[in-house]
């Protein structure tokens, strides 16, 4: 199994700087990652780096909180596509979802996947907050939606990616709809049994780790 593949090499932390998203783009050619995945402001300089390889850009959009407006994620998710980003992780309205809002919730996702043209649109549902029948739903809701992936985490709450979640996560939304575990995968272990649980993407900050356990 080509793990690289796989993996979504990510760096979203606050205090990165170019030489991060530069070593980050080094790493994932030489490794033949599936994407990097890096905060807004970088897409641009991944695109630089990337180009002529196969490596897809991801970014983030209403991150880490999920609770901006919709029209900002929507603006966010149209200028990261003009500057060259070609998959979308965004995060779900979670305080919306938790009171029931599930219409609010639908329009949200939608309208973000409304935005795109051929790029992917991954909804980070944050498992860390929800309980089993609510991952169920929350997933359900971004299906209708229209996305391409759900995801288990950002990696900024309590707790990430956990292999019952993602097996759920797949039961729900079926052979048709990826799903990316991310949060604490941290060796080519961890990889391993997310993918079988269910996972078609992988998202760490650990990939050259991961291949090279």
């Amino acid at each position: 199994m080509n793990i690289a593949s796989y993996i979504d090499h990510t760096y979203l932390k606050p205090v990165g700087t170019s030489e991060d998203i530069k070593k980050l783009c080094e790493e994932a050619k030489t490794y033949s990652f599936a994407a990097v995945c890096v905060n807004p402001t970088w897409i641009g300089l991944c695109k630089d780096l990337l180009e002529g390889t196969n490596v897809e850009i991801a970014t983030v959009v209403g991150f880490p909180l999920g609770a901006m407006a919709t029209e900002s994620k929507v603006f966010e998710t149209k200028d990261s596509i003009i500057k060259g980003a070609t998959e979308i992780d965004m995060v779900m309205n979670i305080g919306k979802f938790l009171e029931g809002d599930y219409s609010y919730v639908e329009h949200d996702i939608h309208q973000v996947v409304s935005a795109v043209n051929s790029e992917k649109v991954k909804v980070i549902i944050e498992t860390a907050y929800l309980e089993s029948d609510q991952i169920v739903k929350a997933c359900k809701i971004a299906v209708k939606a229209g996305a391409h992936y759900v995801k288990t985490s950002t990696g900024f709450a309590s707790s990430g990616a956990k292999l019952e979640d993602v097996k759920l996560m797949r039961q729900t939304v079926g052979k048709g709809i990826g799903v990316k575990a991310a949060g604490g995968i941290k060796n080519k272990e961890d990889a391993l049994a997310m993918i079988e649980a269910g996972a078609s993407r992988l998202g760490a900050s650990a990939g050259v780790q991961i291949v090279s356990s």
